[in-house]
């Protein structure tokens, strides 16, 4: 008989545990000499339940971030919650005090009116020659120190990011200059598409604004190619006033209309100034891949595309271990013109289900060999299953080479580093733990080269990063 419940739920079942700086236990193989002196970083809701309450959707969990750290054939990790005000004020009051994307807090209605909705810094992570920054889409990111993970306090990146304005959790990093490029989406009776372009400290040293009609779309990646920013803007709408009038989550006021098809915005990136708009078919994507100027001109884009917004049913079904609903998704070319923004064609290129796609960080904003993303093992059950497992994607040929993690073991997104590893959390439903494994990115079928012991079971999340020595 099938399992009521999969593997993966036991992991998000219950808060995850806290643990200091620990030495890993080495279970097979030998840490590559490469990665000496580097440092992975992965964030991802480690709360979801306080009492008997439970969050309303994945996106509300409390954030905590693993630190692993290589040295001399060695590793050592650190998993810490964020301290955010949101979370210090719950953990003293042991419920739920802000609403979040998903859930409004229950009792009198009085009790969700224009009330702060909480940062979790739950999604991803940036790392800084001098600190981590703990990034959630609708608000300012946290620092935290690099190496023991304790939480410094909010962020404002030199100061420019006033009043809590949102900084994306998905920042572009331009390997040779060390540029950053950000976004943040200000939502209000007029809403706003803010830039960023900062320095490799951190500082910001340039931004714009992109004014925004009707009401705000949901922003979540975008792209750097080149000498352009550009943005794909899906068809969801959030209607704002049954948010701030407490009757209504963000996540349910979201409105799918594919008769407005998908915006396309073609940022020059130096100046921060739009150079085109256009529109194109509808269809949703959460993340893409990378993106690059060909010597013809045209840009070519690469995302996991959906056919509609389906994926926040799914995504807000997870926590429950009961997954249902099909949001199938397929990793897809997108040809442009950047002089106005001109779809001239739009590619399929593995319809296997996926998500989280990332390239070397070397190749960010240009043409590259190879994407890293996550998969599902049984494409038949794409409902029913979490992605599982990590592949690569050859650009040259669409040979796709997927890691072997054997059964009931959930992979989280794939980090590269150079100059041929990738380097993942599994967690293993049968014996109910945590590994780091690290494979060889041009052999995953082979299995792990290395597989490091976690001291505590670590939850499916998000995105990460890597540190290397030289950084």
């Amino acid at each position: 008989m099938p399992r009521a419940k999969k593997y993966w739920a036991e992991a998000l079942a219950s808060p995850a545990k806290e643990f200091p700086l620990t030495g890993l236990e080495i279970l097979y193989g030998k840490i590559p000499e490469q990665l000496d002196g580097g440092s992975l970083y992965r964030n991802g809701p480690g709360r979801l339940q306080r009492g008997e309450a439970r969050v309303g959707h994945w996106f509300d969990g409390d954030g905590a971030i693993l630190a692993v750290h290589f040295a001399q054939g060695a590793a050592k990790a650190t998993y810490r919650y964020v301290q955010t005000k949101g979370y210090l004020a719950e953990s003293q009051a042991d419920r739920y005090l802000y609403p979040n994307y998903g859930m409004k807090l229950t009792g009198a209605l009085w009790r969700n009116w224009g009330k702060e909705v909480k940062n979790s810094a739950n999604t991803s992570v940036m790392a800084l020659p001098d600190r981590l920054l703990a990034l959630w889409e609708a608000g300012s990111p946290y620092a935290l120190d690099l190496e023991n993970l304790q939480t410094k306090g909010i962020d404002q990146l030199n100061g420019t990011l006033k009043n809590k304005q949102p900084y994306s959790a998905h920042p572009k990093v331009d390997f040779s200059s060390g540029e950053i490029y950000n976004f943040g989406l200000v939502y209000g009776i007029r809403s706003s598409l803010n830039l960023y372009r900062s320095n490799k400290l951190g500082q910001i040293i340039k931004k714009s604004q992109i004014p925004l009609m009707g009401n705000p779309p949901l922003i979540h990646d975008f792209v750097l190619a080149g000498p352009y920013l550009v943005f794909f803007i899906p068809p969801v709408t959030i209607e704002l006033w049954p948010v701030l009038l407490g009757v209504s989550t963000f996540s349910d006021s979201m409105r799918w209309q594919p008769e407005q098809g998908t915006q396309i915005l073609i940022i020059e990136r130096e100046t921060l100034n739009l150079v085109a708009k256009g529109v194109t078919e509808p269809f949703f994507q959460w993340h893409f891949s990378n993106g690059y100027l060909t010597d013809a001109g045209h840009l070519v884009i690469e995302m996991v595309r959906y056919e509609d917004f389906k994926t926040n049913e799914y995504l807000q079904q997870v926590p429950t271990g009961l997954t249902s609903t099909l949001a199938k998704s397929t990793l897809s070319r997108v040809i442009l013109d950047p002089a106005n923004a001109k779809v001239l064609a739009i590619e399929e290129l593995l319809e296997r289900q996926c998500d989280f796609p990332v390239v070397p960080a070397l190749q960010v904003g240009k043409r590259w060999q190879h994407t890293y993303l996550s998969l599902q093992r049984n494409d038949e059950q794409a409902s029913e299953e979490i992605l599982n497992t990590i592949g690569r994607f050859k650009q040259d040929t669409g040979e796709l080479s997927v890691a072997d993690l054997g059964e009931d073991a959930y992979a989280s997104e794939a980090i590269h580093v150079e100059p041929n590893y990738l380097l993942t959390v599994v967690y293993n439903g049968e014996t109910k733990s945590s590994e780091v494994q690290i494979f060889n990115s041009n052999g995953l079928e082979h299995g792990p080269v290395c597989r490091l012991a976690l001291p505590q079971v670590i939850p499916p999340g998000f995105h990460g990063c890597w540190r290397s020595r030289t950084a």
